[in-house]
C-alpha cells in the first residue's frame, strides 16, 4: 500500500469516534421520558441532554475500543485514550451546542439547514479538543474536514429516509 493511501486510512480510522459520537444524539428521541432540551431558547428543543451524554459516551467508548484493538498512528505516544475519547465526545457536543446558539442567535430556525456549519460543527468542536494529543497537520485537518462535509450529507439523508431524524441535514 503506497503512504499516501495509507495516511488516508489512519485520518478515516483517527476520525471515526468523533463520526460515531456525532450519529448517537438522535437515537436520543426514544428516550422522550428522560430526554429533557438543554436550553430550549439557546439551543433549540432538539438539544437535548441524554443526547449530549450518549455523544460524550460514544466518543469514549469508541477510543477504549480503538485502544484496545490498534491505537491509531496520530496519537502522540504519551496520549491517553481517555483524554482523547473524552475530547471526542465533548467535541462533538460541544461544536454542535455552539452551532445551535449561533444559529439561533441569526435568527435561523430549528429544523432548518445552515451550510457548511451543520455538517461540520462536531468535526470542529472535536478536533479542536483532540489536538493535545495527536499528530495532525493543516492538510491533515483540511482533508478530515471535507471528508466529514460531504459523508454528513450522506449520512444525515440516510438516516432522515430510515426515520431516525426528522430532518435530511
Amino acid at each position: 500500500m503506497r503512504a499516501p493511501l495509507l495516511h488516508a486510512l489512519q485520518l478515516l480510522y483517527f476520525m471515526a469516534p468523533a463520526w460515531l459520537a456525532n450519529m448517537a444524539p438522535p437515537f436520543a428521541r426514544y428516550l422522550r421520558r428522560w430526554n429533557r432540551p438543554i436550553h430550549a431558547r439557546w439551543f433549540g428543543t432538539h438539544k437535548t441532554t441524554i443526547g449530549f451524554f450518549l455523544a460524550v459516551a460514544t466518543g469514549a467508548l469508541a477510543t477504549a475500543a480503538q485502544a484496545g484493538i490498534a491505537a491509531p498512528a496520530l496519537w502522540n505516544r504519551d496520549a491517553d485514550w481517555l483524554w482523547i475519547g473524552l475530547g471526542f465526545g465533548f467535541g462533538v457536543a460541544g461544536g454542535d451546542l455552539l452551532k445551535s446558539f449561533f444559529k439561533r442567535r441569526f435568527g435561523i430556525a430549528a429544523g432548518r439547514p445552515w451550510l457548511p456549519f451543520d455538517q461540520i460543527d462536531f468535526a470542529l468542536g472535536s478536533l479542536l479538543l483532540v489536538h493535545p494529543w495527536v499528530n495532525l497537520g493543516a492538510i491533515d485537518v483540511v482533508a478530515l474536514l471535507a471528508v466529514t462535509f460531504c459523508g454528513d450529507l450522506v449520512v444525515n439523508r440516510l438516516a432522515f429516509a430510515l426515520g431516525i431524524k426528522e430532518t435530511p441535514w
